[in-house]
């Protein structure tokens, strides 16, 4: 589970990311992403990207292989999409507009 800074206990890998409004951290524990791991990443909602980007460098910084991502509702008109373009994305649903 990765999570907002501060939430999880115990020693954690983070990364910092760009918001609309200002700077967020995402972190997971050291010990539940090992090298070599294979990662689909999986969220709610893409937006413009920014959460999915921070988790993908999570995974690759602790040295395991984002193999992609999928999202529950998907905003295109927010430009996620390409941001995420070396990545396979599956999304059950989409909003252009």
């Amino acid at each position: 589970a990765m999570r907002k800074a501060g939430k999880l206990p115990g020693d954690v890998h983070q990364a910092v990311y760009t918001l609309e409004y200002g700077e967020a951290t995402l972190e997971v524990h050291k010990e539940d992403i090992k090298p070599g791991m294979k990662v689909l990443i999986i969220d709610d909602v893409l937006a413009t990207g920014g959460t999915a980007l921070a988790a993908a460098q999570l995974v690759e910084s602790a040295q395991a292989e984002v193999v992609g991502f999928g999202f529950v509702l998907d905003l295109e008109f927010l430009g996620g999409r390409n941001r995420l373009k070396k990545y396979a994305i599956h999304s059950l649903k989409s909003i252009t507009s």
